[in-house]
């Protein structure tokens, strides 16, 4: 037996379509930045690599820094992949770069290198030696 409409239901509907076309289309979040880090002599010394947006244009430091991922280097790999998830309000920065550190476990710096972000791009990021 069939149930009839009642007025509850058609005021359900109606707000739920009307909801719906005020949202409009629903903005896609900004996917991810992905790329690789490379050493200027060869392989990437043992440690932990630290991969990070940072925008050079924000005086703050403590809101400069965007995204960031830790990622731990064996000495035996000529390449490291990365992936970050920047926030949309840098995604869109022409000064946003990504700046990638190399530490000892000590915590001594080892090498570091950075590139200019550009959005749609691979993202190769080549660390060079640092010299005390």
């Amino acid at each position: 037996m069939k149930r009839p409409t009642d007025r509850r239901t058609v005021l359900m509907t109606v707000g739920a379509a009307a909801v719906a076309a005020v949202a409009g289309p629903v903005v896609a979040q900004p996917g991810e930045i992905r790329g690789a880090v490379t050493f200027e002599d060869g392989a990437v010394p043992e440690g932990y690599l630290e991969i990070y947006l940072e925008d050079p244009a924000i005086q703050d430091k403590a809101r400069r820094r965007a995204a960031e991922t830790r990622i731990e280097s064996d000495g035996r790999s000529k390449s490291i992949a990365f992936s970050l998830s920047p926030s949309v309000s840098l995604a869109d920065s022409p000064t946003l770069r990504i700046v990638a550190r190399l530490e000892r476990a000590d915590g001594w710096l080892v090498a570091r290198g950075s590139t200019q972000f550009k959005a749609g791009s691979p993202v190769y990021v080549t660390l060079n030696a640092v010299m005390y």
